[in-house]
């Protein structure tokens, strides 16, 4: 989709994080956005920033209710939504499968795969009824490689975002609607506090964890080009395919072995 094209984004875990940083690239590209997120101080403080783009409104994304008023409220003010960013997500819980509390699975997997699903539904079909706009779903570089030792139902929900958003991309192509899904890499934001601020449990202590590879700002850059060429994965970290290929071969390995039986 031409960015200039478009008049409205809407983006989830807008008031911070890789959320924010899109939000300022497409407000750099003249586009009006609201930002949707669960933190209305947050939420308070960014739209003050871009008070004449920017609109805040509070969404949790596991409502679908919340949804359908987020979305009548938005478009009330800035039109029909061109592109959607649904990008709420929070951390892993830092537990293995079989130590996961269930309340604690069902917050990881509400939050991280049903809210983006919930997004889609939201607005899929008015952009194909349109004819036009653009959804990105954030998924996870966990959700291109699986991963357990604590980040198991994480990369779970992951996969699941990246499965929903190539299937949704071959739906929505022939309707002129672009899909992509955002597989980022450790990233520099504020997951953890996020994750803790709605109850739910988090292991991502950012002095744990490896530098970031990318900026916010050029995480932000990413997102607006991939949507410019309609690309159908967004990957921020170099060499990505070589930390793949390795948990590809057993499957390449196997369909060999089933084409020589």
């Amino acid at each position: 989709m031409k960015l200039a094209e478009a008049k409205h984004a809407f983006i989830t875990g807008g008031a911070s994080g890789i959320g924010l940083a899109i939000a300022n690239a497409l407000a750099e590209q003249g586009l009006n956005v609201t930002l949707a997120d669960i933190d209305e101080e947050a939420l308070e403080k960014v739209v003050a920033t871009r008070a004449n783009q920017f609109r805040g409104v509070r969404l949790d994304t596991r409502d679908r209710d919340n949804w359908k008023s987020a979305k009548e409220e938005s478009e009330k003010v800035f039109g029909p939504v061109d592109i959607l960013i649904n990008n709420a997500g929070i951390a892993p819980h830092g537990k293995e499968f079989a130590d996961t509390d269930p309340k604690s699975f069902d917050t990881l997997i509400g939050v991280n795969l049903l809210g983006p699903a919930n997004g889609v539904l939201a607005f899929a079909a008015d952009m194909r009824e349109r004819g036009k706009g653009h959804i990105v779903n954030t998924s996870s570089a966990v959700g291109l490689i699986a991963m357990g030792g604590g980040v198991g139902v994480y990369s779970m929900a992951k996969f699941g975002v990246t499965a929903m958003s190539l299937g949704l991309r071959q739906d929505m192509a022939p309707h002129g609607v672009g899909v992509s899904v955002l597989c980022p890499g450790i990233v520099a934001t504020n997951l953890h506090k996020n994750t803790v601020k709605i109850g739910g449990e988090s292991n991502d202590d950012p002095d744990a964890k490896p530098a970031p590879t990318v900026t916010l700002d050029e995480i932000g850059k990413m997102v607006i080009e991939a949507i410019e060429r309609d690309e159908a994965v967004i990957v921020s970290d170099k060499n990505g395919w070589a930390m793949m290929e390795y948990q590809l071969a057993p499957i390449k390995a196997a369909c060999e072995l089933r084409d020589q039986a």
